[in-house]
């Protein structure tokens, strides 16, 4: 029996407690999968240098018996005593102006820390679950985006740095599989909403709620006619975890996890004031660089392998993060 056949046996049998380890546990959507695993039973270990992710966001597991947190670059030399039955790479910057900002970082943790990752997997007979994205595609010219298209990514611009570290992640993730046997699976996000997003971390949800709750301009890039779909983040970690534990010979390959209810930016400025009560006015901006037009995913994979689809609503979902909002910026 091969090390990663007995850690998947182990994990199945009811009597074995399985143990996780969370790159990028503290960051947003991290942390919600680190409360989804206590929840199902894991012992949890985060891995986390912080430097876009925040102890606040697990601040309420301090002093578990179960959940453990270790402050350390993902792309440094990773040693873990004990068994690991589950490996979780979260790790990224994750917004435009964190990866704008970080680009050799972003490019470092898609490289080097996906690399550390998966010689952890591998030493330890692990599963191994990359959080891709939909930056994959790039600005498409394939709409909905299904997992079977290659993208039109600008390698070169300034947004190359996440699009790029993003597939080459992806590659690697398959090299491993394909050399080393190493059960893998590759996630790719769309846009994920809801608490413990940073108030500045310039994604268009927490831009768009702290403006209109300050009464400030709402601010617009391009004429508005742009799209995405939002995902609540109950819903995403719901599906990444379905995927972690399934089983099959096309497991191994990207599955879309979104919502594929679409807007345009327009029409999401509208809503978000209209949740918050807001008379605030929208201000139009430059589109930026490389600014993807449209943004939707095919999720009939999910559908077909995970039994999985949205569930939130988005009225609801950002009733939710409007509320963690006005908490964070006192706004009444």
């Amino acid at each position: 029996m091969t090390p990663h056949t007995l850690a998947r046996s182990h994990a199945r049998d009811p009597k074995h407690t399985p143990h996780s380890v969370v790159t990028g546990g503290a960051g947003f959507l991290g942390s919600h999968l680190v409360d989804l695993l206590l929840s199902r039973g894991h012992h949890v270990l985060v891995i986390d240098n912080l430097i876009t992710g925040s102890t606040d966001n697990i601040a309420h597991l301090a002093g578990r018996t179960d959940f453990r947190f270790i402050k350390q670059d993902v792309t440094e030399y990773l040693y873990l005593k004990g068994a690991v039955d589950y490996l979780w790479h979260f790790a990224s910057p994750a917004s435009p102006i964190d990866y704008l900002e970080l680009p050799i970082q972003t490019l470092k943790v898609g490289s080097l820390g996906t690399h550390k990752a998966l010689g952890l997997a591998k030493e330890k007979g692990a599963r191994f679950l990359l959080t891709s994205t939909s930056e994959v595609y790039g600005d498409p010219l394939v709409h909905p985006q299904p997992e079977s298209y290659w993208g039109n990514v600008n390698t070169i611009g300034p947004r190359g740095c996440y699009d790029e570290s993003k597939r080459f992640a992806e590659s690697l993730t398959m090299a491993y599989q394909r050399q080393h046997g190493i059960p893998t699976r590759i996630v790719r996000i769309f846009n994920t909403y809801g608490p413990r997003m940073r108030v500045n971390d310039g994604r268009v949800v927490p831009a768009f709620i702290s403006q209109a709750l300050r009464g400030k301009p709402m601010t617009l890039f391009g004429n508005g006619s742009q799209t995405r779909s939002f995902c609540y983040v109950s819903d995403l970690i719901e599906g990444i975890y379905r995927l972690m534990m399934l089983d099959g010979t096309d497991a191994h390959l990207p599955v879309n996890i979104g919502n594929p209810h679409e807007l345009t930016m327009t029409q999401f400025a509208e809503e978000i004031r209209t949740a918050t009560g807001s008379r605030s006015k929208i201000a139009f901006r430059p589109l930026p660089e490389d600014d993807p037009k449209q943004r939707r995913p095919d999720i009939s994979r999910a559908r077909k392998l995970l039994k999985w689809e949205p569930r939130v609503t988005l009225a609801d979902g950002l009733k939710s993060t409007i509320a963690y909002f006005r908490e964070r910026t006192n706004c009444n």
